[in-house]
């Protein structure tokens, strides 16, 4: 099942290195590429062992970045007032272009999952960063981050929807500066800037949202919450998020709606994850078969079914779900 989730991941991957959301012939606008996606997509990789692959995505995100530098440049120098403005989420994975549909690009914690990924990576001894061009984009990520005022800049968030201060886009920028400080200049008080309003909002994704599938990005990969934030996210996941064939991202979650929210097969690997590095096996196993369960006989995971359970959309395989049940398999 190992070898064939990476073939299935790998099918997804552009000569770019740059990933679709879905597959490449979808007509749902997952055969794109998004920067948070691809970060994700290299975890399972990256647990697989699979470097090259891991490589050549984060560096064309890299690339991705540098041939928009120009933008990067001006909202380091104005403060973004418009969604434009924003580092833009998705790309052409062929040409590396923004995609210049109105979107919810304002999505802060796309830039702190790429930042703590590549800073990861340099930590363990995995070179990313190939030259001075890239150090410099990353130095100037920070600089955008400290522009915006991420610790409270209302962003879209991991779901792409309405702007409120996200803790997961919180959680994703403190984490992603904490580890690429270790190879650019990062201002002490930037990331506490962060840790504060991130105590403040936790164990709560939002204003209106107290319980969110996102927050377990806090947990893995990022492993930013403390002791009683990481378990009463887990709590609150479980007991109000879990369902049949898959987790619900909140509550009233109004995306592929049918007579209740779309239930999520990622939350299954994801949590089997956080809960094999918590060392409780059985509720590993537990999540590993209902992964399992969720997939279609290609061995695929969709991104989501119905409420009725038994129909997922079109968006089949999801490169995240299946990148999340790979690292399941070999997280230690």
């Amino acid at each position: 099942m190992l070898n064939q989730s990476i073939q299935i991941l790998k099918q997804m991957q552009y000569p770019t290195g740059l990933f679709a959301a879905s597959r490449m012939s979808v007509k749902t606008g997952y055969n794109l590429a998004w920067i948070r996606d691809n970060v994700y997509a290299t975890l399972g990789l990256e647990a697989a062992k699979k470097y090259s692959i891991v490589k050549k995505t984060l560096r064309a995100l890299l690339d991705i970045l540098l041939k928009h530098e120009y933008k990067i440049d001006w909202a380091i120098r104005e403060k973004p007032k418009h969604h434009y403005q924003y580092i833009h989420a998705r790309y052409d994975p062929i040409t590396m272009e923004e995609i210049w549909e109105q979107w919810g690009n304002k999505q802060n914690d796309a830039i702190g999952a790429l930042l703590f990924k590549i800073g990861d990576l340099e930590e363990k001894g995995i070179k990313i960063l190939r030259n001075e061009s890239d150090r410099r984009i990353i130095q100037k990520l920070v600089h955008y981050l400290q522009n915006i005022e991420y610790w409270h800049d209302k962003d879209n968030g991991m779901w792409e929807e309405n702007e409120e201060i996200h803790a997961s886009s919180i959680g994703a920028c403190v984490a992603g500066l904490r580890k690429i400080g270790k190879i650019v200049n990062v201002p002490d008080v930037l990331i506490k800037k962060g840790k504060d309003a991130l105590n403040k909002l936790l164990p709560k994704e939002s204003e209106t949202k107290d319980v969110d599938m996102a927050l377990l990005s806090l947990i893995y990969p990022y492993n930013i919450a403390g002791k009683k934030q990481r378990n009463a996210i887990l709590r609150n996941v479980e007991q109000k998020l879990l369902k049949k064939s898959g987790v619900i991202r909140y509550i009233g979650d109004k995306y592929h709606y049918r007579n209740g929210e779309a239930q999520w097969t990622k939350g299954f690997p994801w949590l089997a994850i956080i809960c094999k590095k918590l060392n409780k096996p059985d509720k590993y196993a537990f999540y590993m078969r209902k992964t399992i369960e969720s997939m279609n006989e290609k061995g695929e995971l969709p991104e989501l079914y119905f409420a009725d359970e038994k129909e997922y959309n079109e968006n089949c395989p999801l490169a995240w779900s299946q990148s999340l049940f790979i690292a399941a398999m070999r997280e230690r």
